[in-house]
C-alpha cells in the first residue's frame, strides 16, 4: 500500500513547522490567510487526508451526533433525517444513523454501539417494542445530551419534540363526524407508545363531544403493515363501521384498496382518514385525507435543541433546561372523507 501523506510531509515540502501546518488545516486565524491557502493547495496536490477522528479525540469530542430511528422506510423518517442533516451540516457535525426496525433488543444494541462510538449527543425515536429505558442511562451518567422526538417517554430527564397527538386524533375523528359518519373504526398500533395512546384519547374525546358512545369493538391494534392491516380491516367490517381513522397513511391506503375490492365506495359508503401526510396519500385514489406531521421541522428542532445543549456543555455554562417542545400539525382534507351518502343521496352540508 502507498504511504499515507502526513503533516510532516507537508511541513518538509513547504519548509514550515508541523504546528503551523496543523493550525492551518484547522483554519486557525493564528495562521495568515495566504499561508493557509498555500498549505491547503499543497495538501490537495500531495493527496493529504486530514485525520478528523484523531483531531476530534484530542479535543475530547467526535463532532458526531447519533440518530436512532424506529424505521427508515417512510416519508416521515426521511423528512426528519433531512431536517436533522440540514442543521448538523450547518453546525459542521456528522451524523451516525441506526434504526431498530421496531425491535426493542436491536434498539438496545444500537444505543450501546452509538455510545461506544463516542457520539457527542443522541437523537432518538423509540421502537414499538422498547419496554424500558435503562440502555440510555450511560448517556445521562456521562452528561451526554439526549433528545427524544415523536415516540417519547415522558419521565425521561431530557428534551422531547412532539406534536399535540390528542388534538390531531380529535381533529381527524371530528372531521369524519362532521361529514356525517357515525360508526368510526380506529386502527392503530401499540398504545404503550405515547403517539398512539394520545391519538386514541383524541379519538374517544371527539366521539364523546359529538354524543357518540365509544364502542371498543371498533378498535384494532396491529403493526400497521399490509398483512396485519388487511386482517384488522376485515375484522372491523363485520362490526358495520361507516368510516376508518387509521394512524398511518400506508395502512390507510391499504384499507382503501381493500374496500374498493369489496365494491365499498370511498367516500360515500365509507370515509377513510390517515395520519402523517406521506406521499402515498396523494397518489392513491381517492386521495387520502390525513394529518400533516411536519417531519422536516421536527428534525430541525430536535437537532438544534441537541446542538444547543452540546455547545452549552462545552462552554462550561449551566446545563440547558430540558423542555417539551410541541410543533404544529394540521388537518389535510382530500377526497377520501367526502360527505357520507344515505339512501343513495349525499348528506346536505
Amino acid at each position: 500500500m502507498d504511504k499515507q501523506v502526513t503533516i510532516y510531509d507537508l511541513a518538509r515540502a513547504l519548509n514550515l513547522s508541523t504546528a503551523t501546518i496543523s493550525r492551518a488545516l484547522d483554519n486557525s486565524p493564528l495562521v495568515k490567510l495566504h499561508t493557509r491557502e498555500k498549505i491547503r493547495a499543497m495538501a490537495e496536490q500531495m493527496g493529504y487526508r486530514q485525520n478528523l477522528i484523531a483531531s476530534n479525540l484530542r479535543k475530547q469530542q467526535s463532532r458526531t451526533i447519533g440518530v436512532l430511528l424506529h424505521e427508515v422506510n417512510s416519508n416521515f423518517a426521511t423528512s426528519v433525517l433531512s431536517g436533522i442533516e440540514k442543521i448538523t451540516a450547518k453546525e459542521k457535525y456528522d451524523i451516525l444513523i441506526a434504526h431498530s426496525g421496531e425491535d426493542g433488543a436491536r434498539e438496545i444494541a444500537n444505543t450501546r454501539n452509538l455510545f461506544n462510538k463516542r457520539v457527542d449527543g443522541l437523537i432518538v425515536s423509540l421502537a414499538m417494542t422498547s419496554s424500558d429505558t435503562d440502555h440510555f442511562t450511560p448517556f445521562f451518567e456521562q452528561g451526554i445530551p439526549v433528545v427524544f422526538f415523536d415516540r417519547v417517554i415522558k419521565k425521561m430527564p431530557c428534551s422531547k419534540i412532539v406534536i399535540d397527538n390528542i388534538k390531531a386524533g380529535y381533529q381527524a375523528t371530528a372531521h369524519l363526524l362532521d361529514q356525517g359518519y357515525r360508526r368510526i373504526a380506529h386502527i392503530t398500533a401499540s398504545l404503550q407508545r405515547n403517539v398512539y395512546e394520545e391519538r386514541f384519547k383524541g379519538y374517544k374525546k371527539a366521539l364523546a363531544d359529538h354524543g357518540i358512545p365509544f364502542d371498543p369493538e371498533l378498535v384494532e391494534n396491529c403493526s400497521l403493515n399490509r398483512e396485519d392491516t388487511l386482517d384488522a380491516v376485515n375484522r372491523l367490517l363485520t362490526k358495520k363501521p361507516d368510516a376508518f381513522f387509521i394512524t398511518n397513511d400506508f395502512a390507510a391506503a391499504v384499507c382503501i384498496d381493500a374496500l374498493k375490492e369489496k365494491n365499498i365506495r370511498v367516500p360515500g359508503d365509507m370515509g377513510v382518514i390517515g395520519f402523517n401526510n406521506d406521499v402515498i396519500g396523494s397518489l392513491v385514489s381517492p386521495k387520502l385525507s390525513t394529518i400533516d406531521y411536519p417531519g422536516l421541522l421536527m428534525g430541525e428542532t430536535a437537532a438544534q435543541t441537541l446542538i444547543d445543549k452540546i455547545k452549552t456543555k462545552k462552554s462550561g455554562k449551566a446545563t440547558v433546561e430540558s423542555k417539551n417542545i410541541t410543533i404544529p400539525s394540521a388537518l389535510v382534507i382530500r377526497e377520501s372523507t367526502g360527505k357520507k351518502h344515505r339512501a343513495g343521496k349525499p348528506v346536505k352540508a
